[in-house]
């Protein structure tokens, strides 16, 4: 294993790749501990840890800690996961955004322009929605005010100060994406999340030394960790690969074409955006029932749709199912697929170009969706089940499922993937390959 991480470091540009990653990391985790004027942190940490398992407890997720905090970088990343998500639905309905989608590198820049002024837009709105949320909450249950000056100043600083700190996350992102290793805004999702798994252990560790829990138990629960990030990571990788050929063509003394290649689908083709479309929609009800605290039918609606309510899952589960095809229809397109194949000479055997090979297409996908859905949705109440069977805290149990776990394996793949490319392309053997790693220069 050494030699393979002294394999890495040994080309020049992939260690400049590397630190250079590292250091943006350090910077965005540094921001995160940096708190917003007029905040009494202590009081604010206080109310957050009876608010875990909530969409508080969610955005909380994604800001890695830095949303409870009250910090600068307390919107996170999510304003601009928002404003890629309405650009993206955009470009389904709307025709100009199609159009852009189409028009290669120059309607790239324009999608990533007009995702800069939502994610400011998005940010402004959301910051105001913290202040007043922040001023609302007011004396915690200990006495401490979260609020001490409430107020337009309040208000308007901390607007300005939380919009500036997500800016600036979308440029390091931006930054680690064109001079670092993989997708930036993934990879600050990903340490975020991962910097609370050590605390995570050492609540573990101290449950078996109190004897609050056998150490059989702790090894069982440890198996099954695993074991589920062997089926995160098989349904992240899972693809039906489709043969498609290429006519030969005769330009002048050359022949092109000619060549067998495949389509791969995926099994997951929607990522872990379907738990996110549940958990927003599931969250609207108990929204709407803090507007009515002495409805006897609202207070009904708040048990239905509480964290630990037997049909909550029901529902969460079937939501799952139903937004994985939702959002593979939207991020796959078979009949643009067919065209592209039919412009270039493509085919796939025993299937006519055009209308019937997306029709090919698209029942293979939405075959392979199945499974591939209800894997998800089992992966997305898993820790559900792990604390109501055993006493683990509800931190580490996330990480046994749900976004958690899909966002740290798919990040950690894509960016084995990207170190694979550049050692193979400097003739080293693939990182992600069994063996020995060595150098394999040709001179």
């Amino acid at each position: 294993m050494m030699d393979r991480v002294q394999s890495i470091f040994k080309i020049p540009e992939l260690k400049r790749k590397i630190l250079f990653t590292a250091l943006i990391l350090i910077v965005y985790r540094i921001g995160g501990h940096v708190p917003v004027p007029g905040i009494n942190a202590q009081a604010l940490l206080e109310f957050f840890q009876s608010a875990q398992r909530g969409l508080l407890g969610l955005y909380d997720l994604f800001a890695g800690g830095a949303f409870s905090r009250a910090t600068v970088f307390a919107l996170g990343i999510m304003p601009y996961i928002s404003a890629s998500i309405i650009i993206q639905l955009l470009g389904a309905v709307v025709p100009y955004f199609q159009k852009l989608q189409k028009e290669g590198e120059q309607g790239r820049k324009k999608i990533t322009q007009y995702t800069r002024y939502g994610t400011v837009l998005i940010s402004t709105l959301q910051g105001y929605g913290v202040s007043v949320f922040l001023e609302r909450i007011g004396t915690t249950a200990s006495g401490q005010m979260v609020v001490p000056s409430p107020g337009l100043g309040f208000r308007l600083l901390t607007m300005l100060t939380l919009t500036c700190g997500t800016v600036l996350i979308m440029w390091l992102g931006e930054q680690i994406t064109e001079r670092g290793i993989g997708n930036g805004i993934s990879l600050i999702i990903f340490i975020g999340i991962i910097a609370r798994f050590p605390n995570s252990i050492f609540d573990e560790l101290q449950q078996v030394v109190s004897g609050n829990r056998q150490i059989i138990v702790e090894v069982l629960l440890w198996a099954v960790f695993v074991g589920t990030v062997a089926g995160s990571v098989l349904l992240t990788q899972g693809t039906r690969k489709i043969r498609v050929q290429y006519a030969k063509r005769v330009v002048g003394r050359k022949i092109y074409g000619g060549q067998s290649t495949h389509i791969p689908l995926r099994v997951n083709t929607a990522g872990v955006m379907p738990i996110i479309f549940a958990q927003s929609i599931l969250f609207v009800p108990q929204t709407i029932v803090q507007f009515f605290p002495n409805s006897d039918f609202m207070a009904s609606v708040n048990m239905m749709f509480d964290y630990e309510s037997t049909f909550y899952w029901v529902i969460y589960a079937i939501m799952i199912v139903f937004f994985t095809y939702f959002y593979t229809a939207i991020a796959f397109n078979p009949v643009d697929v067919a065209d592209n194949m039919k412009k270039h000479g493509g085919f796939i055997p025993g299937v006519r170009p055009g209308k019937r090979t997306a029709e090919y297409i698209d029942n293979i996908l939405t075959r392979i969706t199945l499974p591939g859905s209800i894997f998800l949705a089992i992966i997305a109440i898993f820790p559900m089940f792990i604390t109501k069977i055993t006493n683990v805290s509800y931190n580490f149990a996330s990480f046994y499922g749900g976004t958690s776990l899909l966002i740290v394996v798919g990040v950690a793949l894509d960016t084995l993937q990207q170190i694979e490319s550049h050692l193979l392309m400097r003739h080293y053997d693939g990182f992600m390959k069994t063996g020995k790693i060595r150098g394999k220069r040709r001179f």
